[in-house]
């Protein structure tokens, strides 16, 4: 299974509009990566990609990053140092188990919508929108090389 053809082009720009649509209100940062396989351990191969995409890099330390292995079926949530701090215990989790439920129907791009959001809402309260805010990631989808 490939991970630039598991999402459909309306379901790409379902993704990429959760992800505007969540930043709109925070200065935070969401990125979501995708590919086949996971090679590790999920939250070490997440962990490769947040640095890999200078997700570490944000000013307030405020990103998050959904990432998926399709082709394995693993996903995780890792949130930087800024927006760990500041959320409840299992808050991650509990974003996970509300995705989990849409991926169990086959609905990926729904569930990752649907977590964008929950992120989104998190960033918002602890991370509002600056009047100086810049969009310090892109809100594409990253795809990997496995």
């Amino acid at each position: 299974m490939s991970a630039q053809t598991f999402f459909s082009e309306k379901e790409k720009k379902q993704i990429t509009d959760a992800i505007k649509q969540a930043e709109l209100n925070t200065s935070g940062e969401i990125r979501v990566h995708v590919e086949g396989k996971c090679p590790e351990d999920v939250l070490d191969r997440a962990a490769y990609w947040f640095e890999k995409l200078s997700m570490h890099k944000t000013e307030l330390r405020n990103g998050v990053l959904f990432y998926l292995a399709v082709a394995d079926r693993k996903f995780a949530i890792l949130g930087d140092a800024g927006i760990n701090a500041k959320v409840p215990e299992n808050f991650w989790e509990s974003i996970k188990a509300n995705m989990l439920t849409q991926f169990k129907e086959s609905h990926f791009a729904n569930g990752l919508s649907a977590g964008i959001t929950m992120a989104g809402e998190q960033l918002k309260a602890h991370f509002p929108y600056q009047t100086d805010d810049v969009n310090e990631l892109s809100d594409e989808i990253s795809f990997g090389e496995k």
